[in-house]
């Protein structure tokens, strides 16, 4: 570090992206700035919290900067809250920052901005250096005020209680009312000897940034920049030079020479720490946490001999079995307890233990922690590691760098009981993790073009160019370098220019601020000793957060342990439930693994709702697979992604005969069989290192995670080695290194095969529920995906299939969530859009108590009005939901604002206790329902989609049954499953459109269609895309050209290629060029007449055939002649040919 010179200005308020909607200032960026400009020091000084103190700490040290670590609290005076400015003078001094940072989120109860009292400030100085604030602070705002008197006696205050700790700051940026703050400050300064210091409040690090940090101010605030009266700053917030500081206080050299020398008076920064745990120790047996692990482990592996493999205590000293686990339990504990992980593993065995006693679903594993023996035998996994020969050194081994974690699924439902157990059994020492969301691509687009004002459904339209794709996500610039609609736009507009700059400047910054449900650290201590929390005092968390997010909160010291909610548990949970009510054996741990009527659903492809298995492509690849047990279906889950993806052929040819596994070596076949001489498994390569170059497991674990990083250096180091052991291992030079290279490729996206084992097993279980019990398994998935309508419409298509009778929204006969009764499959009132579960719960329970709804007067009459809302009986009227009442739902819809009124006025005659004297018949509903037509058919079927999300009564396709006859249609299973046909057009309705981008930024688009038969996807690429991407509208139809290309080989994925779309609805209002009519009855011409009366373009002629006679009669004027007016002429006699 440099030495400090005396008389460089020191920046002490540095807002970094941590100040929410309020610092401008990336903390790599600062880092970078300070380096380039060879600055001395500079102060951290976020706004509410010490987010990123440590971070900042760091980066700014490696630039040869000294940090000076403070922050800006809110304090509380009477009844005014407003900032004060703290500075860490050394450790002491940190630490009582990180409490009254910690106390103003966990202490303040109310919906206030976080803040602690103004007497918090009196007690144990000692550390910490105080500055008064700018205008928009504690200070300024009592200024404001006039409440001179008061701003003295604090000063008073703080000044016997800092002494030279405390400085009044002057700062001169021109905001608002600085200049006679200022004249007041110096005058206290004087009155009181108080010492004054020169600061400048830096939000940005250049002065172009200011309109932009302007904006950033309005989407914090919630406000348009063209709003007056608004929080403004003006544009001397930049990181100013040292002359322009020394120049901007020239007349104050007092305040200068105070800012030269703060950097002296600090001399800490916090630093990075080891891992540390608690040290948990059972009460028990008073023993220390090694003592309890071995003793707990040894007990648990006894325990899954008895009662897994049927082996009692006294024979296990003589079986060998027993002898080659307990050898690898020992191998595990001595690596544990070197490496002072055994509380780690006690932790998670107490709460995952209390978890499975209290009926909370947890799931067998995840991750590479399901290769430990000692977590198996802990209860931690349901995964024998053994059995499925899985290496506990790709978990935990002497040479890892960072510490691992076990990531733990828990039931979503209940998951929150397993926070509030550890909130109890740790207290203060528990947290969640903090996590920030930032401005990115899209949302920083619809933020800026908010705050500018432009209209919501323009900047819809421009944000909607930006391909959303959380696996590869793209910058801002790079989507306008992608898109050319982007680019048109910023040439031709100028507010979209103006928007893009802005948004440009601004994207990446913190947005705001979240909680990592899934994240929790547990500390040895009161985690404020630690690090500063935080907590949303509206958010109905039982946990408070770190202010650190994961790598800072890691780099503190803290262990995180991961509680992931996995949806799937609470399914198999639920179902078992169901199935318990006329089977109460049935347990899912008990099931038969090698059940060939599941491996038969699986082969088939059939796999909408099973865990992992359900996507298009892993459909194709099951049909192709035709597993048959387990290992399969763990190899297909890590074959199935980008890269290996293409070994699935491979895999299926060698496993089907049609090819020799290749096993590289023959010390390698035991390796290589299970998965048919395919490298799926990181765990291969960790074993082929150890089998022919004598690797130890934690050096192979090294190897594996050199391949996989592509470090040339570190790889060329770690093939030396391979191939010298291999020598060794009187295996021949170049067959080593041929090895080597053959399988650093598989090495660098081989799958962890301890996760896919458990992920494995839970696709299992879920496949075994649809196969046996598929009333109560969709019951289960379709009430936990209730509110997604995307989801509810395959499963829908699914009951379909198996020819599960399925009862239509009927306000009743369906319930608030899915049910069945063995025989009917129930819809859920609840999954009607805008339906508040809560609300049809109340009503379903009124029609279960008092018997079925008889008339709509009845409804209403019976039903409390907080229950029934205008979206709600838009949504039921929509799907249907009274069709049994009164089938017409225009009318319906059109009365919904009778159906509240009476509702309201019911309810306020029977608090009044009054009886309605005109009342009529409760039965009828003519009073309360308007009489007009129904909706027609398209319509009416339209309404139903806006409310259920796909088309429930009937298809949309079945208008258009001439033209899907005149174009041969065919449908989509058919054109699939049958490789004969090539190329075939198939008429689908248009569900879901999603539109990304390629690596080369070429726009494609997968597509939701449905047609009479199934739901499927096909992607539309650029091409055809840009030709019709204003008409692939949700609930629009079209006719769809496909061809198909196919490979030689069998087992090959098919690809099916769209060459064409065609809406349906312009065909069918499209002109009619000729049309024959034919009849066999004279008496029908007349009907044929009165369609045709209108002069058009459409050449018409007349067959008829009576008796022994045809007449043909060709009009000699053209016709207007439509396909609407055609289709009233069905089941009349008459038949058309349209040419």
């Amino acid at each position: 570090m440099p030495e400090i010179s005396k008389h460089k200005f020191n920046h002490l308020k540095i807002h970094t992206q941590y100040s929410i909607c309020e610092g401008a200032i990336k903390i790599d960026s600062l880092k970078n700035f300070c380096k380039e400009r060879k600055v001395q020091s500079v102060g951290l000084s976020d706004t509410s919290n010490l987010c990123g103190a440590l971070e900042f700490a760091e980066s700014i040290s490696k630039a040869g900067t000294q940090p000076i670590i403070g922050t800006q609290i809110n304090f509380k005076l009477e009844d005014t809250i407003g900032l004060i400015s703290l500075i860490a003078l050394n450790e002491k001094g940190y630490k009582k920052i990180i409490e009254l940072s910690s106390k103003s989120y966990l202490e303040n109860n109310t919906h206030l901005d976080p803040h602690v009292d103004i007497t918090e400030l009196y007690k144990n100085a000692e550390g910490l250096l105080i500055l008064s604030g700018s205008i928009q602070g504690l200070f300024g705002k009592l200024f404001d005020k006039g409440r001179f008197s008061q701003i003295q006696q604090v000063y008073q205050r703080l000044l016997s209680t800092y002494a030279d700790r405390f400085y009044l700051e002057i700062q001169r940026h021109g905001d608002q009312n600085e200049k006679s703050f200022e004249k007041y400050n110096l005058q206290q300064s004087n009155d009181l000897k108080t010492p004054i210091i020169a600061t400048n409040e830096v939000f940005y690090l250049n002065k172009d940034m200011h309109e932009a940090h302007d904006a950033l101010i309005c989407i914090g605030n919630k406000t348009h920049v063209n709003e007056k009266n608004r929080i403004k700053f003006s544009d001397q917030h930049y990181f100013k030079t040292d002359d322009e500081m020394s120049e901007l206080f020239s007349d104050i050299p007092e305040a200068l020479e105070n800012n030269y020398n703060l950097p002296f008076r600090c001399n800490f920064r916090p630093m990075f720490s080891k891992p540390v745990l608690p040290n948990i120790s059972s009460e028990k047996s008073g023993g220390n946490a090694d003592e309890v692990l071995t003793k707990e482990s040894e007990k648990g592996l006894k325990n899954k001999f008895l009662k897994i493999f049927n082996i009692k205590n006294e024979n296990l000293i003589s079986n060998e079995k027993f002898i080659k686990y307990r050898n690898r339990l020992d191998h595990e504990l001595k690596i544990i307890t070197e490496m002072k992980y055994a509380s780690y593993f006690l932790i998670v065995s107490d709460y995952i233990m209390w978890a499975k006693n209290n009926d909370i679903p947890v799931g067998p594993g995840r991750g590479s922690g399901a290769g430990s023996l000692v977590a198996w035998c802990l209860s931690i996994t349901d995964i024998d590691p053994i059995k499925f020969n899985l290496i506990f050194e790709r978990f935990l081994n002497p040479d890892r760098i960072s510490m691992p974690d076990f990531d733990i699924d828990f039931c979503e439902e209940k998951r929150d009981l397993v926070f509030e157990y550890l909130t109890k059994k740790y207290k203060d020492s528990v947290a969640h993790i903090i996590t920030f969301g930032k401005l990115k691509a899209r949302m920083v687009i619809r933020d800026v073009g908010r705050v500018l004002g432009l209209p919501y459904g323009f900047v819809d339209s421009i944000s909607k160019m930006i391909p959303f794709d959380p696996s590869r996500p793209l910058s801002l610039i790079e989507c306008i370098n992608r898109e050319p609609r982007l680019q048109k736009l910023i040439n031709d507009d100028s507010r979209v220019k103006k928007l893009t700059d802005l948004s440009l400047k601004l994207e990446g910054l913190n947005r705001n601020i979240a909680t990592h449900a899934a994240g929790v650290v547990i500390a040895d201590k009161k985690l404020t000793e630690i690090v500063p929390l935080y907590k949303d005092s509206s958010a109905n968390l039982l946990l408070p957060s770190t202010q650190f997010d994961m790598y800072s909160a890691e780099n503190a010291g803290l262990i995180k342990f991961d509680f992931l909610g996995l949806k799937t548990l609470t399914v198999i949970n639920k179902t078992q439930k169901l199935v318990n009510k006329t089977n109460k054996d049935f347990a899912i741990e008990n099931i038969n693994f090698e059940d060939q009527k599941v491996f038969d659903l699986l082969s088939s492809g059939k796999t909408v709702g099973l865990f992992q298995l359900e996507s298009t492509g892993m459909r194709e690849a099951l049909t192709q697979m035709k597993p048959n047990h387990l290992e399969d279906i763990i190899a297909l889950v890590a074959l199935y992604r980008p890269g290996p993806m293409n070994n699935i052929s491979t895999y299926n040819d060698c496993k089907h005969g049609r090819l020799n596994p290749d096993y590289l070596h023959p010390l390698l076949e035991e390796i290589l069989k299970p998965t048919y001489g395919v490298i799926i498994y990181q765990e291969q390569v960790m074993q082929i290192a150890q089998k022919l170059s004598g690797f130890t497991a934690g050096e192979a674990d090294i190897l594996r995670r050199a391949m996989g990083k592509k470090k040339r250096a570190e790889l060329e180091k770690q093939k030396q080695r391979f191939i010298e052991g291999a020598v060794n291992n009187k295996i021949n030079k170049e067959v080593a290194a041929s090895i080597f290279l053959k399988i650093e490729p598989f090495a660098e996206y081989g799958f962890n095969k301890s996760h896919a084992a458990a992920y494995a097993i839970i696709a299992y279980q879920t496949a075994y529920l649809k196969t046996y019990f598929p009333h109560e398994f969709f019951s289960a998935s379709m009430t936990m995906d209730i509110s997604n309508q995307n989801k509810l419409s395959e499963f829908y298509e699914e009951l379909k299939r198996l020819n599960i009778n399925i009862i239509r929204p009927d306000i009743n006969k369906c319930f608030a969530d899915f049910r069945s009764d063995s025989k009917n499959f129930y819809y859920a009132l609840g999954g009607v859009k805008a339906v508040g579960y809560e609300a049809i719960s109340n009503i379903v329970n009124e029609r279960l108590t008092n018997g079925e709804f008889k008339s709509i007067n009845n409804f209403i009459n019976r039903l409390n009005p907080k229950d029934i809302n205008k979206l709600q009986l838009e949504g039921l009227v929509k799907a249907g939901a009274f069709d049994n009442i009164n089938s017409n739902r225009q009318s319906l819809f059109n009365s919904i604002p009778n159906f509240i009124l009476k509702s309201k006025n019911n309810f306020e005659n029977k608090v009044a206790n009054q009886i309605d004297m005109f009342s009529f018949d409760e039965t009828k509903d003519n009073d309360i329902v308007l009489e007009t037509s129904d909706w027609k058919f398209e319509e009416r079927l339209s309404k139903e989609f806006e409310a259920v999300g796909f088309f429930i009564s009937d298809h949309p396709l079945n208008q258009f049954k001439d033209i899907i006859e005149a174009y041969k249609i065919i449908n989509f299973n058919k054109f699939n499953s049958n490789n004969e046909i090539n190329e075939g057009n198939v008429a689908a309705t248009l569900l879901k459109v999603q539109e990304k981008k390629t690596q080369k930024g070429n726009s494609y688009a997968i597509i939701k269609f449905t047609d009479l038969s199934s739901v499927f996807e096909l992607f539309i690429f650029s091409d055809i895309l840009e030709l019709n991407r204003n008409s692939l509208v949700e609930g629009n139809s079209f006719i769809i050209t496909l061809s198909k290309n196919l490979s030689e080989n069998e087992n090959r994925f098919k690809r099916i290629n769209v060459k064409k779309i065609a809406s349906l609805k312009d065909l069918f209002n499209k002109p009619i060029s000729a049309i024959d009519f034919n009849t066999n009855k004279t008496s029908q011409i007349h009907k044929i007449s009165s369609l045709i009366k209108k002069k058009g373009l459409t050449e018409v002629k007349i067959k008829v055939k009576d008796k022994d006679n045809e007449l043909v009669f060709k009009l000699k004027n053209k016709r207007l002649v439509d396909r609407k007016s055609i289709n009233t002429l069905k089941n009349q006699d008459i038949s058309t040919i349209i040419h």
